[in-house]
């Protein structure tokens, strides 16, 4: 049985029907309920071949906390002193060593 990401404690994750593109035709409002209902996932086939997947719609809304979780792209020190940078200048006017 397949488990959702996420540690120790996700549920698990039942597994995906199959149905063949002529009985979705034919069933296609009763396997919609059921998608609802049980949280399952249906994979379409065409002639063996998978081609689309019927899935729950998630209606919780996302938490604004952890949303950008993975997203940085460089590991860099953005808010360390830059030395060089702040280093006395010549012509500065505070300066009393003129």
């Amino acid at each position: 049985m397949a488990r959702k990401k996420g540690g120790p404690h996700a549920t698990a994750v039942p597994p995906a029907r199959t149905v063949g593109a002529g009985e979705f035709k034919a069933t296609c409002l009763e396997l919609m309920d059921e998608v609802k209902e049980r949280h399952v996932e249906v994979v379409i086939t065409k002639r063996g071949t998978p081609v689309a997947k019927l899935a729950p719609v998630d209606t919780t809304p996302p938490s604004p906390f952890g949303f950008l979780k993975g997203t940085v792209l460089a590991d860099v020190d953005l808010v360390g002193p830059e030395h060089d940078a702040w280093a006395e200048s010549d012509t500065d006017p505070l300066n009393d060593d003129r």
